[in-house]
């Protein structure tokens, strides 16, 4: 028999196999979601800003258009009430010179590509210009980059939003939102440019996954799922086992019952022959002596007396069957039986067997021994052992035949050796001596000893075999003993 971890080592290693391939697939699709969310919140802030810079664009293309006046106008100052990321407007009438020569230079650019250019960017301070020719006066914008952000509209809380949020331009970074710390296994970043190429800002976001945001819940639910499908599975796999080895068990036994089956009506058959041949060897006797002039009655009497015994043994025999048919049970039947009783027995019914082989049984019992037995099965397995030694003793010669029947009480047990100076067991066919249809003579059937082997386990017994020394044969017959 298996051990416990033996037993239970496919079922533990398959719910660790199914439970990591619960936590990756289950990482995988919170992942998935992650990085789609991630994704959605960088578009959204790559488009609020875009309109933004878009909208810095469209602020100086109307201020070139209307053109003030007179160079004091405050009209473009009143920019920064409206827009707060508007720190300035700086205006350039035609003849006169930029206080600076970045402004001049992005003035120059702006000319000759006929749009608003940057003028210089200062992410340290958060500042940058953009600057657009016209005629008669040319614009400049001062813009906060901090205030360009529309935090009204942000996907994101800037405080305790995980992502981070920056602009890069030429070597500069301006942090837009801090986000948090970029170390962990799964990075996630999204790059950018601004949609206005007055302001050639990248828009780079950048969002890590730690381990403090695998779904542990998730993935523990999992394997508690498994667990329990594995505890499920095993349980059906083993309810359908029993169920089979039960269904298996019922065949077998059904089986091994028509095997007793046919092994009685065998055994039945090769009994009855005996008892049936001493009866019509008697009458055919007895009506001899009959014939005789004259008639020998006394003789006849003593073969016709041996014929009714014989066929009372016949219907003892195929009583004891219809018992084992009707109620397989031979226990039922058991009553105490006197070993001496039965051997005496046998000896009277196989008493022309003895004369004609020129054999004198002894019996050995230095006290009555009474056993728990059915006397009728008790008698056909000492006939059948007697007649095993005699069939035996057929082998070697009439002066070297001996046969003896050993009884005595030991361990609880009577004890019943009958004991030949046959050819003996040959050892290899020791082992098979009681298996159904195993014989070693020609003519034989090989049941009568399996048939008595079973008869004494079926009465708590057990029958066995051995070599008899100088030569010879050994059957002991052991049964319980019957209370005092």
């Amino acid at each position: 028999m298996r051990n416990r971890p033996a037993r239970y080592g496919a079922w533990i290693a398959a719910w660790f196999a199914l439970t990591a391939a619960c936590a990756v697939m289950v990482t995988r699709a919170d992942l998935a979601r992650l990085q789609a969310d991630f994704e959605t919140d960088a578009r959204i802030v790559h488009r609020l800003l875009s309109q933004r810079v878009v909208q810095h664009d469209a602020m100086l293309a109307t201020l070139a258009l209307l053109q003030p006046a007179a160079a004091n106008d405050p009209a473009e100052q009143r920019l920064s009430s409206v827009y707060p990321q508007v720190l300035a407007v700086q205006r350039r009438q035609s003849g006169a010179a930029w206080p600076d020569r970045a402004l001049q230079a992005a003035e120059t650019e702006s000319r000759a590509r006929k749009r608003p250019v940057l003028a210089d960017a200062d992410f340290a301070s958060g500042r940058y210009r953009v600057v657009l020719a016209a005629e008669p006066a040319s614009f400049a914008l001062s813009l906060d980059l901090k205030a360009v952000v529309p935090w009204g509209e942000w996907p994101m809380d800037p405080k305790a939003s995980r992502v981070q949020v920056a602009l890069e331009h030429a070597g500069q970074r301006f942090i837009v939102q801090p986000g948090r710390s970029l170390d962990g296994p799964w990075p996630f970043e999204f790059h950018k440019h601004l949609a206005a190429e007055s302001q050639p800002f990248d828009v780079v976001v950048r969002r890590t996954i730690g381990w403090d945001e695998v779904p542990l819940r998730a993935i523990l639910a999992g394997s508690l799922a498994i667990a329990v499908l594995l505890a499920l599975l095993r349980s059906w796999r083993m309810q359908r086992a029993a169920r089979r080895r039960a269904e298996d068990l019922l065949r077998l036994g059904q089986v091994g019952r028509l095997n007793a089956m046919g092994e009685l009506a065998a055994g039945m058959a090769h009994e009855v022959n005996q008892p049936l041949t001493a009866v019509l060897a008697n009458t055919q006797a007895a009506s001899r002596l009959l014939d005789d002039d004259p008639p020998d009655l006394p003789t006849a009497r003593e073969a016709m007396k041996q014929a009714v015994e014989q066929g009372r043994r016949a219907a003892d025999v195929v009583a004891r069957l219809r018992r084992a048919v009707e109620r397989p049970d031979i226990g039922a039947q058991l009553r105490a039986v006197a070993l001496q009783d039965s051997v005496r027995n046998a000896f009277y019914l196989l008493e022309p067997e003895f004369a004609r082989r020129g054999v004198s049984p002894q019996l050995q019992a230095s006290a009555p021994v009474t056993v728990m037995a059915e006397p009728v099965a008790l008698e056909q397995i000492v006939h059948n052992l007697l007649l095993n030694a005699l069939q035996a003793l057929d082998q070697v010669p009439a002066g070297e035949r001996r046969l003896d029947v050993h009884i005595e009480a030991r361990d609880g047990e009577g004890r019943l050796a009958v004991r030949d100076s046959g050819p003996g067991i040959a050892p290899d066919a020791l082992p098979h001596l009681f298996e159904p249809f195993f014989t070693t003579r020609p003519d034989g059937l090989g049941l009568g000893l399996s048939l008595c082997e079973s008869l004494a386990v079926g009465m708590g017994g057990r029958l066995q075999a051995a070599a008899h020394a100088p030569r010879g044969a050994e059957f002991q017959l052991a049964l319980p003993l019957a209370k005092p």
